[in-house]
């Protein structure tokens, strides 16, 4: 096994071809088909299934791909400290909840990064957060914890060997247009609420209350509107006089000045943190970004 082949594999499971990897990896099809096909007779495992529109990672595969990207990013740690003569092109990435916070301190971690770099963040549905996590996809995920999901998500992080922090307990809140009527309000009520559209983000297959990203969630509604990304969330918000049920942290340069949090009259609370693997040591961004997170606690 080399570091080459592993890079092979990362670079495959991200294109999802063998032609379109091995045009990014500047290599012909045939060498990487038979760099593939040693790594998994060296092992005796199947890491990709052939299919006629490209590859797709087997079970055993998922794992194995988990364990190449711990070794390439200890291996980047590596060459970050002892071969610093070599420009590196830095690498990051974070999978969060719909927090804006989570997008201001990854704009402030940019700005203490050089010219070269590959950075993502990734706001994406809570299930895929723990996956991109646990599959070292992810350095870090952002999301929340209360006494309804708290049992279920920390049995998830157990069987992923991750690890939970808490940067900061958020009371409810709901997000809505400055022109709605509910804006005015200094506190709202569930009642105050029954009238409007209830907006909330989609979960896909694991779409299970335990992983949606807004607390409440069991409570009937006569509205309700699932969205995919933050943007139609605060469109259909300014449009229809529609609410989310939030932590109430946003950033005005960031969002704009149309969307208000209003505090919500429940007994209930947001336990927001982020889940990192506790196999893996931090990069020195994931470490960055972390202290920059801690920065926008509200405790």
């Amino acid at each position: 096994m080399t570091l080459t082949q592993l890079k092979y594999i990362v670079e495959v499971a991200r294109s999802q071809t063998i032609s379109k990897a091995a045009e990014k990896l500047y290599i012909s099809q045939p060498s990487l088909t038979s760099a593939i096909r040693e790594l998994e007779n060296e092992f005796q495992i199947t890491i990709f299934q052939r299919t006629n529109k490209g590859v797709i990672l087997t079970k055993e595969g998922e794992e194995f791909l988990g364990y190449a990207r711990q070794v390439l990013m200890q291996t980047h740690l590596m060459e970050e400290r002892y071969a610093l003569a070599i420009p590196v092109r830095h690498s990051f990435c974070v999978s969060t909840q719909h927090y804006s916070f989570a997008v201001e301190a990854f704009v402030e971690l940019l700005k203490t990064v050089g010219d070269t770099y590959d950075f993502s963040i990734r706001e994406t549905q809570t299930y895929e957060i723990i996956e991109d996590v646990a599959r070292l996809k992810s350095e870090v995920g952002i999301l929340y914890l209360n006494a309804y999901n708290e049992a279920v998500l920390k049995k998830a992080f157990k069987e992923h060997h991750l690890q939970f922090e808490r940067l900061f307990i958020a009371r409810p809140h709901v997000f809505v247009g400055i022109h709605s009527p509910l804006a005015k309000k200094k506190l709202v009520t569930l009642q105050d609420l029954e009238a409007y559209p209830r907006l909330s983000y989609e979960q896909g297959e694991h779409n299970a209350f335990y992983f949606s990203e807004e607390i409440l969630s069991t409570l009937e509604s006569k509205k309700d509107i699932r969205v995919c990304d933050r943007a139609t969330l605060f469109n259909l918000l300014i449009g229809l006089n529609g609410y989310t049920i939030c932590s109430g942290v946003i950033n005005e340069q960031l969002n704009g000045k149309d969307i208000i949090a209003i505090p919500l009259d429940v007994e209930d609370y947001m336990e927001i943190g982020f889940i990192h693997h506790s196999q893996v040591v931090y990069s020195r961004f994931a470490k960055q970004y972390i202290e920059i997170l801690k920065q926008f606690a509200i405790d």
